[in-house]
């Protein structure tokens, strides 16, 4: 009998532009693929995610679960919730860090901030136009102030995502109509308490046995199981984390690879083109000249 084929899953790694707030993309949906929903390509980043649909329709993934979207669909995505978008709308999405906000915003009440993020992160939302008028609104004043780049609009915008995090967790502490909102959390939530710390962490050595102690799990267990959530091992993980960081860091033509190398945690140069060669193809060397 044939295995069943492992289901396509792939990290992105997103950073905010120094002096932002936010990062914003116009994205595609993806054409659909053959075999249905155990066959899609799915992906998952480190950023929390708001898009919403310009033009067009297609269905979502959202973690397991298919919803069909039109114009004006809002998408609320938390770090690490594996997704897709399918079709041939046109998306217009946000990407921010929900942790740097509300620690900027509550630096005394930690356990606030704990509690917020928690709930942001139960699951995540697909709206279709008209279902929450009050989220849609928010995006849309965040979407236009971004773009004007007026006086004080960094400040403007800290107080929309603010908002926008805040009506989040008021939705993540409801139960009865979560699923026909598309809220679902599948097995990768088990090692989000990993994911998050080395996304937070991935410039010093990390050890297995801390990754396994942040889901609560053994770690024999938590390496069977990260193998099944993410397709790959915790080590290759790191690694992609770290080798993406670096090209952000060399993009910014700031620093030798030397110090590239250190910044994203690797103890020795040769260490550092190694695994860059491995994932990227090239030696950081060639991919410095390759964008110059």
């Amino acid at each position: 009998m044939r295995s069943k084929k492992r289901q396509e899953l792939e990290f992105q790694y997103y950073e905010v532009p120094h002096g932002e707030r936010l990062l914003a993309l116009s994205q595609r949906g993806m054409e659909q693929a053959e075999g249905g929903i155990e066959q899609a390509k799915l992906q998952f980043h480190n950023l929390f995610e708001v898009g919403h649909c310009l033009e067009g329709e297609g269905e979502a993934v959202l973690d397991g679960v298919r919803i069909a979207y039109r114009h004006g669909a809002v998408a609320m995505i938390p770090p690490n919730i594996p997704h897709a978008i399918y079709g041939g709308g046109l998306w217009e999405s946000l990407f921010f860090n929900p942790e740097d906000l509300l620690l900027e915003c509550y630096p005394d009440n930690l356990l606030f901030v704990r509690k917020a993020l928690g709930r942001v992160s139960q699951g995540a939302y697909l709206f279709a136009e008209g279902q929450n008028k009050r989220i849609a609104m928010l995006v849309q004043m965040i979407l236009e102030e971004h773009g004007s780049k007026t006086a004080y609009s960094g400040e403007y915008i800290r107080g929309l995502l603010l908002a926008l995090l805040m009506g989040a967790a008021g939705m993540g502490v409801k139960s009865g109509d979560a699923m026909e909102q598309g809220q679902h959390r599948g097995g990768i939530s088990r090692i989000s308490g990993a994911l998050n710390y080395i996304n937070e962490n991935y410039m010093e050595t990390i050890k297995i046995s801390t990754l396994a102690g942040a889901c609560n799990l053994s770690e024999t267990h938590f390496r069977r199981l990260f193998a099944e959530c993410v397709n790959m091992a915790p080590l290759e993980y790191i690694n992609l984390v770290r080798v993406q960081q670096a090209c952000s860091l060399i993009q910014k033509d700031r620093y030798s690879m030397e110090e590239v190398a250190a910044q994203v945690g690797y103890a020795s140069v040769s260490s550092f083109n190694r695994n860059f060669r491995k994932i990227e193809g090239i030696s950081p060397y060639q991919y410095n000249k390759r964008r110059q």
